[in-house]
């Protein structure tokens, strides 16, 4: 993995700690929905087609048994990144920060330069993130957008000062969006980014702060 891409995702969970706890989103019934974020929904049908994709990239791998064990929160995982999304896509409006196609192609081949090639690019984003072939650009999408909102709020990721002003910008756009999540996967935590106790494997804690760790659903 490239420097870029592990800095920007190593400080990710040192920016959230950093940001203000926030009040918890309400608990209105919304029948089908997975999350209501913004007024949009999320589909349970959709979360499910995206842990779908990721399941049949793993059955497919050599690794196939070892894959399907370490990632038992599946669900839970494609809706956590589903809702982070949406969060990062609203700080990065408010900031006035944009993403070109042309800047996630070529995030994507710095990582792909770095792994040694496709194949080797696509099954690391399998083991190491659970994202299927065809997600690996919204997830590129997202290694572009972070730094870029750091850098337009005049922060540096890399200093403890940096990381809390781009945490309150991520809180204030996920209380901004009021998101309301249906109760089988959990609640939303305004200030670390994280559903319920399920918090994301793959990022690197460079504080003193340790979250829960995911337990089996």
């Amino acid at each position: 993995m490239h420097r870029r891409r592990r800095t920007a995702l190593s400080v990710l969970a040192a920016t959230l700690v950093a940001a203000p706890l926030l009040s918890a989103c309400g608990n209105q019934a919304h029948p089908g929905a997975a999350a209501v974020v913004g007024g949009e929904r999320i589909e349970v049908s959709a979360v499910q087609e995206r842990a779908a994709e990721v399941r049949t990239a793993q059955e497919s791998s050599p690794q196939a048994a070892q894959l399907v064990n370490k990632s038992g929160q599946l669900n839970r995982a494609k809706l956590h990144g589903l809702i982070f999304g949406r969060i990062l896509d609203r700080a990065a409006e408010d900031a006035g920060v944009t993403v070109s196609r042309k800047e996630i192609q070529e995030m994507r081949q710095a990582s792909l330069a770095q792994q040694g090639g496709e194949d080797q690019f696509e099954a690391m984003m399998l083991q190491q993130r659970w994202v299927a072939p065809d997600q690996i650009d919204a997830d590129m999408r997202q290694e572009v957008q972070l730094p870029k909102l750091a850098r337009a709020l005049g922060a540096d990721l890399g200093t403890p000062a940096g990381q809390q002003v781009v945490g309150e910008a991520l809180t204030k756009a996920s209380k901004a969006l009021d998101i309301d999540v249906n109760p089988r996967f959990g609640t939303w935590d305004d200030q670390k980014m994280q559903l319920g106790n399920y918090s994301a494997p793959w990022i690197t804690q460079r504080t003193e702060f340790t979250p829960e760790q995911p337990t089996e659903t």
